[in-house]
Formats: C-alpha cells, sequence, structure tokens
C-alpha cells in the first residue's frame, strides 16, 4: 500500500514537471564532484486557517507552497540550495549549487542506482482530505465553539477561535535510488477567551489541540474539551496567586510537563550537538545521566500525533527510539551526517521544516515512560511545595543543561494536598541534576494534545510531549509575574 502511495505521489510531481528523468538528472549534477549522501526534497504543501473574533469571521487564509531543496553532504559539508521553479533549468542549476558548496576531493559518485519504491509506516491515514473540507464546514464548528465559551460562564466578556489545516505531499529521491513519499495532515484548534468578575479584575485563558489526522478528529468529547479547558483556565488565574520563591519539592502533572523533558535533555541528545562536542552529553553514552526511574522516548510512530512521521526528511524510516534506559543514556537522535560519524543507523530523526531548509537531528514526540506509583501518593508525599500543571514555554542552554520553564497554573501542595492556585511561575534548573533527583514517577503517562512547535538554528517543526505524573526532590521557583 505504502509503494502505492509513493508511485501515486511521483506521478503528482511528474504532472508538475518533476519527473523521474529530471529526478535522475539533478542527482547526477548532485553528485558530480562526489558525495557521501545526496537527495532530492519535493514538496507541495496547501493550508487553510480561519479565525473568529468579536462574533465575525476575521481571517481566512489559504495558502500553496511548492519547491525542491537539494541537499549534498560530503563529510562534515553540506550544500544547500532549493527552488520555488520547478523547470529543469532551475531545478539543474539548484543541484549543481548545492554540490560546488559541498565539493569532494575528486570522489567517482559511482553511477546512480536505478530507482526503488520504498515501503513506509502508515500512521495517519486519511479518510478525507483536507482539501476536500469546505469552508461551510468549518464554519459552523468555530461559531459553535465561541458560543459554547460564552455559554459556559456570564462573566466570558471575549472569545477567540482558530481553525487551521493542511496536507504536506513530499516526495524523496536519493542518489542511492530511494524512492519515498508522504503525505502529512496536519489540523490544530484554539480556542482563547478573557473573563471579568464583578470587580472588574480580568484574566485570560486558552487551550489547544492538534494532530496529524483529519476532520474526524473533532470529536464531540475533544471540542467540549477545547471550549471547557480555555474557559475554566481564564477562571481559574482568577483566583490564583503568587507562588512562593525558593528551593521547594515540585510535582510536575502528567501531560504538557513533558516540556521538561523536551528542553532538559531532549535537545542535548541531538546528535550535532554532541558530534560536535557543544552538548553536556557528549561524552555520557553508557553512563547513568537519570534516577533509576526514569525511561526517556523519542517516538514518531504514535498514530495521529502532532510529531509524528511515517518517514523522516532524509527518507529514512521512523522508529521508537529509547534514549535513556532505566536512568542510563542508551542514544542520541541521528541523521544520516550523525550517524554515519558514530558508525550506527539512522534513528529517522531527520527533519527539516520546508523544502528551503537542510537537514537537522530534532525530536518527534518525547515522552516519560510510565512508572509504578499512583499520582495521588505522589502528591500526598510533598509536606510543602508546587504541583505545577499548565506549562506554556521553556528554554535551554544546551552546553550547561541550564534550564528555565514558565508555568502558567498550579496549586501550593501543603500537608500532601492541592490548596492555593497560582499563576506565572517560573522555574529554573539544570538539566542533569532535575533528571537525578526525579524520584518518584507515576502510572499516568499522558501524551499532550497540544500545537507544541519545537525551534531549532531558525527551523520550526512540530513535535508531541508527554509526561506521567513525577516528583522532583528540589527546583528553584520564582513567583509573581
Amino acid at each position: 500500500m505504502n509503494a502505492l502511495r509513493t508511485a501515486s505521489i511521483a506521478d503528482h510531481f511528474a504532472a508538475l514537471g518533476v519527473d523521474e528523468p529530471l529526478l535522475a538528472a539533478a542527482l547526477a549534477a548532485a553528485t558530480v564532484h562526489g558525495a557521501d549522501q545526496a537527495e532530492l526534497y519535493v514538496q507541495h504543501s496547501t493550508s487553510t486557517s480561519l479565525g473568529l473574533s468579536d462574533r465575525a469571521v476575521n481571517r481566512v487564509h489559504t495558502s500553496v507552497d511548492l519547491g525542491v531543496g537539494v541537499r549534498v553532504v560530503v563529510g562534515d559539508q553540506v550544500g544547500f540550495a532549493w527552488t520555488e521553479d520547478l523547470s529543469q533549468e532551475a531545478v539543474l542549476t539548484a543541484a549543481r549549487t548545492a554540490a560546488e558548496i559541498a565539493r569532494g576531493l575528486g570522489r567517482d559518485p559511482g553511477a546512480v542506482e536505478i530507482p526503488r519504491l520504498s515501503d513506509g509506516l502508515d500512521i495517519y491515514p486519511l479518510s478525507r482530505s483536507w482539501s476536500d473540507v469546505a469552508l461551510d464546514e468549518r464554519l459552523p464548528l468555530v461559531r459553535a465553539w465561541e458560543q459554547a465559551a460564552f455559554d459556559r460562564d456570564g462573566r466570558v466578556r471575549k472569545v477567540q477561535v482558530s481553525l487551521s489545516d493542511g496536507e504536506k505531499r513530499l516526495l524523496i529521491a536519493r542518489a542511492d535510488g530511494l524512492r519515498v513519499a508522504d503525505v502529512r495532515p496536519m489540523t490544530s484548534a484554539w480556542v482563547g477567551c478573557t473573563i471579568e468578575d464583578d470587580q472588574g479584575r480580568k484574566e485570560t485563558g486558552s487551550y489547544n489541540v492538534s494532530g496529524r489526522t483529519d476532520l474526524s478528529y473533532y470529536t464531540a468529547d475533544r471540542q467540549q474539551r477545547l471550549v471547557e479547558q480555555a474557559v475554566d483556565r481564564a477562571i481559574l488565574a482568577l483566583d490564583a496567586g503568587d507562588a512562593p520563591a525558593g528551593e521547594l519539592p515540585v510535582v510536575m502533572a502528567a501531560g504538557s510537563s513533558g516540556i521538561l523533558l523536551h528542553e532538559a535533555i531532549g535537545h542535548g541528545l541531538e546528535a550535532d550537538f554532541n558530534r560536535k562536542g557543544t552538548s553536556i552529553f557528549a561524552d555520557k553514552m553508557g553512563t547513568a545521566i537519570a534516577s533509576p526511574e526514569v525511561t526517556l522516548i523519542d517516538d514518531a510512530t504514535l498514530p495521529g500525533a502532532r510529531g509524528s512521521l511515517n518517514i523522516d526528511d532524509e527518507g529514512n524510516p521512523t522508529q521508537r527510539t529509547v534514549l535513556v534506559q532505566d536512568g542510563v543514556l542508551s542514544s542520541y537522535l541521528h541523521d544520516g551526517i550523525s550517524a554515519r560519524h558514530y558508525g550506527v543507523a539512522p534513528t529517522g530523526s531527520g527533519r527539516r521544516q520546508s523544502f528551503r531548509h537542510p537537514v537537522l537531528p530534532r525530536m518527534r514526540a518525547t515522552y516519560m515512560e510510565a512508572g509504578p506509583h499512583d499520582p495521588a501518593a505522589i502528591i500526598a508525599s510533598v509536606k510543602k511545595g508546587l504541583y505545577c500543571e499548565h506549562f506554556a514555554n521553556g528554554q535551554v542552554q544546551i552546553g550547561g543543561g541550564d534550564f528555565a520553564f514558565y508555568v502558567k497554573h498550579g496549586y501550593l501542595i501543603e500537608d500532601g494536598k492541592l490548596t492555593r492556585p497560582v499563576k506565572d511561575v517560573n522555574l529554573v534548573g539544570n538539566g542533569p541534576k532535575v533528571l537525578g533527583t526525579i524520584d518518584m514517577v507515576g502510572n499516568d503517562l499522558a501524551i499532550d494534545e497540544g500545537g507544541w512547535t519545537c525551534g531549532k538554528e531558525g527551523q520550526s517543526v512540530p513535535v508531541s510531549q508527554g509526561m506521567p505524573t513525577v516528583r522532583v526532590a528540589s527546583l528553584s521557583v520564582g513567583g509573581g509575574r
């Protein structure tokens, strides 16, 4: 079935002028000076977004993106060029440009192999293409979400809603003869509201969902959760105060707390940082870097998840990669360059934002495996501490592992119970130290359904993350706006 998908997409691009003779000619031009690796990344994306505010549609946008990126790798040298012009002249010029940038040392590139179609995963099958969904099917959804938010609480003063969706068709043609293709759907929905109480105090709340799927994603339960979470978070903020500052035990709630893993360790395990010696984990392979309670996974195969991929952007098969097993570092996230450097197989982690960008090793869906503890027992074990529930963002210093996170909402823990709500909390720590002080891991792993996006070297890609409830023995907490 997947080989048929590749053939179908190859036919799609052939109709646009990028046929097999052009692919072969461009790859021959790309490898004329020799290459360890070379590929063409042909992309055709369509997307639609719809926005609603003050009971009126204020944004309808449709976009189309089409082009070819050519990458040539010689050792650590990468030549890259791209074109939006699909003519033979433009594609061959891009291929020659990439070859010159990565110019080898007179190595014989050999003959380009006979094309072969590759089977791949099929973890986001589409029962219906987004291009077949009319605007008058989208509009009732966003109007219903807006009305439901107003209906949920009489203090809601303003509601904003957005719905976006699209598909990316891509064909990867490699100099070793591989031809592999994918159709990547994506949809995201967001509801935000402003609430005002009788004292004139105002707060905002929002919630979003996202996945690689079709219109069937918006079940009645998911639509209800989308609205209720947005309104309830604004209500919670009305009564929330500042968190105490200082070193405290911290309990991370299941789900979006996975940002701790993404920032505190995930980036540090991307192989390019380790190959260049800039990651704190560069010399830690096979050693304990976390508590024995911790097993970390980066997985591209979660059905329908925002960060999942049938193939990576080099055409390699994706997989479930165990990064840390029982506290011991067991793998980095590899693209083709780093895999060749370390003498291992790629992990299917080569990603790019679009045909305009070269490949980098990146995370996909990063999470901690569930542990043995009941979440209620984890909270009950803390006499005085902080429970972090809704995370917004974070950042990390790769070389030292120091990080900072912003927690939108949480609760104080007093005598083993959740008490006063808090908001706008900053957590500061060091990734390896925090991983070593995680001493209780819950049995309630949740993959967050939000629309997380990861930035690296000017490129943004969709990711997923997850976490069970965990207890960190101590973190630096800063409260207040």
